[in-house]
């Protein structure tokens, strides 16, 4: 079933500027464009999986096949990555929607609030008010997905599912009071150690690199990810 799900499923890849910042779409199904197909056959559901961390979209191709397939390819699946997890290769055409709420830059949009801001900013300018959503979100997803809940009632989630959430008053535990604020702080010193020693490294190392890692985990991709090596995603 395996072999047959990915053969027979395409992933169709965008880069959408959401919040001021490229961003990854990998969309299963064959609807790309859900305000320009208007035919008897457009979805009236879309099910929309949330990342964890790292928010590589890459990762969750096999689980976002194999939804689409259980659902008799009667659903779109689409996977966003988070905010600076996921940079255009060169020479690709990043899109942007005729709203201009996409083009505007959100604060901080690679801390935890900022990367909120920037789903919410994707689904209210991509995904059409009557289509229904379904939420799934994985790890620290999950929290983003309530957070969703919270922040736009308006918009027509009728379930959302958390898959081993990260989401209860993390800052607020023995651990947490203490690795916050250190992390909070740390981030910005990635940033800079990133820039010094990843930024001038040639992309066939960082692609020689990545392979070998993913190798160790056992883990397959069919997008490499070699923005798990930026600076933003390395302190997200």
């Amino acid at each position: 079933m395996d072999s047959e799900i990915k053969e027979e499923i395409p992933v169709h890849e965008e880069f959408v500027l959401c919040g001021g910042v490229e961003t990854q779409v990998l969309k299963c199904g064959p609807w790309d464009d859900l305000f320009n197909d208007q035919n008897v056959n457009r979805p009236k559901l879309l099910i929309f999986i949330i990342p964890g961390n790292p928010g590589f979209s890459s990762f969750y191709v096999p689980f976002a096949k194999a939804l689409y397939s259980l659902t008799n390819r009667c659903f779109p699946v689409w996977t966003i990555s988070h905010a600076g997890h996921a940079l255009a290769p060169k020479d690709t055409k990043i899109l942007t929607a005729s709203e201009d709420a996409n083009a505007q830059e959100i604060k901080d949009i690679y801390g935890l609030h900022g990367q909120i801001e920037h789903k919410l900013a994707f689904l209210r300018t991509h995904v059409p008010k009557e289509v229904k959503l379904m939420l799934i979100g994985h790890s620290i997803g999950s929290y983003i997905a309530l957070q969703i809940l919270k922040r736009a009632p308006e918009l027509p989630v009728i379930h959302t599912f958390l898959l081993f959430p990260t989401i209860e008053r993390m800052a607020e535990s023995p651990n947490g009071r203490i690795a916050t604020p250190f992390l909070c702080w740390f981030r910005y010193a990635l940033y800079v150690t990133g820039y010094l020693l990843l930024k001038p490294c040639p992309e066939k190392i960082k692609s020689l690199i990545i392979r070998m890692g993913l190798q160790v985990m056992n883990l397959k991709t069919e997008f490499l990810q070699t923005n798990i090596l930026q600076p933003f995603c390395l302190a997200y």
